[in-house]
């Protein structure tokens, strides 16, 4: 097998036939073997029931994974790439924002450059609000900043990987997983290609302002410790503040007989520690969450259902 097509879904039902015949029309007659491996994340319409369809009139290049409930896209992908057996794996959305044609010329960049193990592609135009643009753009910063590997701005998990990356990726089963981050964390020479994404052919998409805060928040938390440093050198420089403070107190008291100020300052103080101390202590949680998480070693996902591709002499029940 040389290519495999990793397609997580998740209530995409409107959608998953037309991904298989734009898969099926780029890759006929190219030369590659291919499969197509479907991860069907727990989806609540009958976008299995379409799943099981195309399996039964494919011939032998359709997989198929169902989780027994939504485990997320993180999961799928995992999933998708442990079952895949190509010698080049493609990540790609079942929506058709992301086009198949590309991911055949990424495949055949890597068959003439040995030297690259990876071929991801990013949006050099995103159709999507000034606001949310900058959000972005910010996180890329801030992150960039705290950790020390380069989160590409504006890469995708669109991307075709040779196997010794995938192999990579998949020896680390961490439960919470931040792919963007994993997949600059394996390293592997990763070639950038702009592309356009086109219009979902249906449906609406998943992700909002809030999941893509959290799915911001997991990454820092993934990939760096620096903001439990940056509440220990806040604690210090409070410290370092309210020593000085003191200071003046007792040198005003002592030597010019001011009073000390009393409840108004006392007031802004405590509710300025200890806003400071509940933040940090939210810090902390979150990191000691992912460590909870962790340490209960459940599996990444759970399938409920596997179609396996079809040998040539095998009939359909």
């Amino acid at each position: 097998m040389h290519l495999s097509f990793v397609i997580p879904c998740y209530n995409e039902s409107e959608n998953v036939e037309a991904m298989h015949d734009a898969v099926a029309a780029v890759m006929e007659g190219c030369g590659f073997s291919y499969e197509m491996v479907f991860v069907d994340d727990g989806s609540r319409d009958d976008t299995f029931a379409r799943l099981k369809a195309l399996h039964a009139r494919s011939r032998q290049y359709v997989r198929v994974l169902r989780f027994s409930r939504n485990f997320g896209k993180e999961s799928a992908i995992y999933a998708g790439l442990s079952h895949a057996k190509g010698e080049l794996v493609t990540l790609i959305d079942a929506d058709l924002q992301q086009p198949p044609a590309l991911a055949l010329e990424m495949a055949r960049f890597l068959d003439e450059n040995e030297d690259y193990d990876c071929v991801a592609a990013f949006q050099e135009r995103r159709l999507e609000s000034r606001r949310l643009s900058f959000l972005k753009k910010s996180f890329y910063k801030l992150i960039n900043r705290m950790t020390e590997i380069e989160f590409v701005q504006g890469a995708s998990d669109f991307r075709t990987m040779r196997r010794r990356m995938v192999d990579a990726i998949l020896s680390m089963g961490e439960t919470n997983r931040f792919s963007k981050g994993i997949f600059s964390w394996v390293g592997f020479c990763t070639h950038y290609i702009p592309y356009r994404a086109e219009d979902r052919h249906a449906g609406a998409s998943k992700w909002n302002t809030w999941k893509l805060f959290k799915y911001a928040l997991d990454g820092i938390v993934s990939f760096t410790t620096m903001p439990l440093r940056l509440t220990a050198f806040a604690g210090l420089g409070t410290a370092f503040v309210s020593l000085l403070y003191t200071i003046v107190v007792v040198i005003k008291k002592l030597f010019f007989g001011i009073d000390v100020p009393g409840y108004a300052t006392l007031a802004v103080l405590i509710l300025l520690l200890g806003g400071l101390q509940l933040f940090a202590m939210g810090i902390l949680g979150e990191y000691l969450a992912k460590t909870y998480g962790e340490s209960k070693c459940r599996p990444i996902y759970l399938t409920r259902t596997v179609l396996e591709p079809r040998e040539p002499d095998q009939k359909t029940n």
